[in-house]
């Protein structure tokens, strides 16, 4: 099984604020694919479905950011899965501009506490990511503190940069799906 887990924070204050980018990939995708309703399921809320006749779980875990790799508790224990071949991550990038995205297969969590979460859970680095850009396009929309600028709502401009990415993402992940992540790294890892 491969899981997908976008990273978020729970509450309606937070979910349209730039750190929840991840969950609103994952509710378009289980909304594109099709998938069954979402449901709880531990520390996390999760949909699943087929992607190319492969089974995949979307997870959107329910404890705040700094504490997203608890919700992978779970899929450690299951006989066969690996982090590095069957879970994507998908999450915020202040370093990557609006609009664009990189995948990796693996990397630190530069600083990031949901990746320094997954990572302290895994205890190891080799996963991939989809990392997507929040870092403003225009440079007179200044960072300031780290988590004020995380937690703040995306302006609207900055968001259709974002959702105009879905259907790339999409193509990436589905390739992740059928191929693996090298492959998808390479075709279009940005």
């Amino acid at each position: 099984m491969k899981v997908i887990v976008g990273l978020g924070n729970p509450g309606r204050e937070y979910e349209q604020t730039r750190h929840n980018v991840g969950w609103w990939l994952v509710d378009h995708l289980a909304r594109h694919w099709h998938f069954d309703p979402w449901r709880k399921d531990g520390d996390a809320v999760t949909t699943q479905g087929s992607v190319g006749g492969k089974k995949v779980k979307l997870v959107k875990p329910q404890t705040f950011m700094n504490l997203s790799g608890a919700a992978l508790r779970p899929y450690l224990k299951r006989e066969g899965w690996k982090a590095a071949d069957d879970l994507m991550v998908i999450v915020d990038e202040v370093a990557v501009p609006a609009g664009e995205y990189r995948l990796r297969a693996a990397g630190s969590p530069g600083g990031h506490n949901g990746l320094k979460s997954v990572e302290a859970h895994l205890k190891s680095p080799a996963y991939p990511r989809l990392r997507i850009g929040i870092k403003p396009v225009d440079e007179r929309r200044q960072i300031g503190d780290l988590a004020d600028f995380v937690l703040h709502t995306m302006p609207r401009d900055e968001r259709e940069l974002v959702e105009a990415l879905y259907p790339r993402m999409i193509t990436a992940l589905e390739l992740w799906i059928a191929d693996g992540t090298e492959k998808a790294v390479s075709t279009l890892g940005r």
